[in-house]
Formats: C-alpha cells, sequence, structure tokens
C-alpha cells in the first residue's frame, strides 16, 4: 500500500512550495555549497527540505500560508510545521562573528558548515561545477570564507547547548589538488571533538593520499562523504568538467579505501537526480556502491538561482519514485539504513525522501 506522507514529500522535493509568509520559521537557506534554496518543512513528523526560492518553486502547485495549512492547487491536503529560529542564532564570537556565519541549521538538529568557502574550480566555467553556489553566499556576506577551528568548536558547543543539535556536517569548498581539503577537516574536526561531543560527518572530493582516512577518523570524523553527484563519465563531463577528472572509477577506490577505515554505512556519496543520468545508470551505479558498503545519498537536483544551471528542470516525482522505491529496498536487503549512519547527509535525510524507502514493503 503506498504510503500518502512519503508520496507528498517526494512531489513536494520535485515541485517546491510557495510561502505566503516566508518569514515563517528558521531562516531559508540560500547560495552556499551543496543543496541550497530550501527551506525545513515538517509533514507528518518527519521534516525535508523543500525548495522555496528555485523558479520551479515559484509555479509549484504547492503552497502554505501563514497558519502552515498546504494547499495543491487551491485543495486542502494537510498542516505542515517549519523548524523554529535556532537560539544560537542570536550570539556572535568575540570578534563580531555571528554564529549564523560560521555554521547553520539544517532540517531540526543538524549544524552544517563549508569550513572553507572556496573552491580552485569555482568561478572558472572550463572547470566549475555547474549547480554550485558556494560563492554567492560569500559575496552576499552570509558567510565568512574561513572558519578559524576555534569559532567551529564555539558555535557546536552553543548549538548542542541551546538548540539540541545530535550531529554536525563539515563541508568545504576544494582548497587544493592534494589533500582536497582533508586537512582543514582534520583540524576543524578535532577542535569540535575537542570542545563538544557531537558526531561528525566531514565531506570532500577523494584525498590524493588514502592515509588521510585515517587522519580524519583519529581527528574524530565518524562518516565520510566523497560526493558524485553524477553517476556517467558524459554528465560529469559536462556538468562538472573540472571535477569529472576525477573518474567513477576513481571514486570507487577511494570509496573501497574509506570503508577499510570508517565501516560499513559510514561512507556516503550524493548523487543528484535529474542532470542527464538516466534511471538505469543511477540504479546500476547505487548497486555497486552499496556492495561496496556505501551509502547512495540519492537527491532530486534542485537549480540554484543564479548558477548556470539555474533553469535545468527539476525531476519529475515519478522518476525520483522511480529510483528511490529500489534503492530503498537494495539498502533494505544489504542491511544498510540511513538510521545506522553516525552522523551527516544520509543519517539527516532531510534532502531526499529515500529514507522512508527503506522498509521492506516499499
Amino acid at each position: 500500500m503506498a504510503n500518502p506522507s512519503r508520496k507528498l514529500r517526494t512531489e513536494m522535493q520535485s515541485l517546491g512550495l510557495r510561502l505566503a509568509d516566508p518569514s515563517q520559521g528558521a531562516p531559508s537557506r540560500r547560495g552556499g555549497a551543496g543543496p541550497s534554496d530550501h527551506k525545513a518543512v515538517t509533514i507528518d513528523g518527519a521534516t525535508v527540505m523543500v525548495p522555496v526560492h528555485t523558479g520551479h518553486s515559484k509555479r509549484s502547485p504547492f503552497e502554505t500560508d501563514g497558519e502552515g495549512r498546504l494547499t495543491r492547487n487551491g485543495e486542502p491536503v494537510t498542516t505542515i510545521q517549519f523548524a523554529p529560529q535556532p537560539r544560537f542564532y542570536a550570539r556572535s564570537t568575540a570578534d563580531g562573528v555571528p554564529y549564523w556565519q560560521i555554521a547553520q541549521l539544517h532540517s531540526t538538529d543538524v549544524l552544517a558548515t563549508t569550513v572553507f568557502q572556496t573552491c580552485v574550480r569555482y568561478g572558472r566555467r572550463a572547470t566549475s561545477c555547474q549547480f554550485c553556489a558556494i560563492g554567492q553566499s560569500l559575496a552576499d556576506g552570509r558567510t565568512i570564507n574561513r572558519k578559524t577551528p576555534a569559532q567551529l568548536a564555539e558555535v557546536a558547543r552553543a548549538a548542542v547547548e541551546l538548540d539540541g543539535v545530535k550531529h554536525m556536517v563539515m563541508t568545504t569548498g576544494t582548497p587544493n589538488f592534494t589533500d582536497r581539503g582533508a586537512a582543514i577537516l582534520c583540524e576543524s574536526a578535532f577542535a569540535v571533538r575537542s570542545a563538544v561531543d557531537l558526531p561528525i560527518q566531514a565531506q570532500c572530493e577523494p584525498p590524493d593520499d588514502p592515509v588521510w582516512f585515517a587522519r580524519l577518523k583519529a581527528a574524530g570524523v565518524d562518516s565520510l562523504g566523497m560526493h558524485l553527484e553524477a553517476v556517467t563519465p558524459e554528465v560529469r563531463a559536462r556538468i562538472m568538467p573540472g571535477k569529472a577528472e576525477v573518474t567513477p572509477d576513481a571514486y570507487l577506490e577511494a570509496f573501497e579505501q574509506a570503508v577499510a577505515v570508517f565501516g560499513r554505512g559510514q561512507v556516503s556519496t550524493y548523487i543528484l537526480a535529474g542532470l542527464g543520468d538516466t534511471r538505469a545508470a543511477i540504479l546500476a551505479m547505487s548497486e555497486e556502491l552499496i556492495a561496496r558498503g556505501v551509502y547512495p545519498f540519492v537527491v532530486p537536483f534542485v537549480p540554484i538561482t543564479g548558477t548556470p544551471l539555474e533553469n535545468h528542470e527539476a525531476p519529475s516525482a515519478a522518476f525520483m519514485e522511480s529510483l528511490l522505491a529500489p534503492i530503498g529496498r537494495m539498502l533494505v536487503d544489504a542491511g544498510m539504513k540511513s538510521s545506522d549512519i553516525k552522523a551527516g547527509c544520509g543519517r539527516c535525510g532531510a534532502c531526499s525522501s529515500l529514507s522512508a524507502y527503506e522498509s521492506a514493503s516499499a
């Protein structure tokens, strides 16, 4: 029997949401690294990140009023809630940097930060990832370029104490073509774990030397994300020409090395459905990843305003369901569930409805 809440979450993440009152709940996220232009919305107890600033979201059949009543094409659907404004946002460091410029709340209990807000590939059309907005939030003054280990530790401690944050995501722009950000993540994770007991996921491209996986683990990182984004060479070359120089085979080798350090299910990768990869290609790669102990976090592509792909169509809910249902079954059969991940995007699950398909009846 179909799960109506799961179907609604999948549809809203593909179609977006129109807001009668944009000030409701925590501020929505614009620009930055990773998925953006979202707002955290709770539907039947599950929190999902729903696009609210994209072009397609402005045409969405879903709309909510100031009281949280959700309609589709004007017809009542359900009542939704928004994540509250986190209390740690009201604080600043001794030198006057607002905490929200250092790290932000994702979903309802995840602290997320881009430790280094620039990338060696960003800004050059020949090498940049066409979907990435890592420079936007920096240019608009919504963040700072380099978050120091001391700043991250201070904010993480406050987020745990004031808002009950349960785990943390540290990502980074790629600062070089050697460790690819692993060194920055090591010192950052060590500082946070020295200050507060908070599980951490680190995210970077595969470093040049697998010894970095052991160093990240020793620094206090619990899980690791290395993101393919697209799975076929032709799509990768078109959408992210610089990052595509690290081939899928190189990623698979790095995944095996990382799983040996972090364990099965504690290494994950983002796959952005809707960039051009076929259903068959995404399913084949997901099967291969799961066999290696890697969690394939398949999310609907969100065309972010201001990027070269801002007018690219988001994937349909039907396409997403055709992926998430079989991948959910693969994960169940492999004994790998999002709830077993110690920290990070897969555990949070808000940017995809994949976790809702992790049941034997999915």
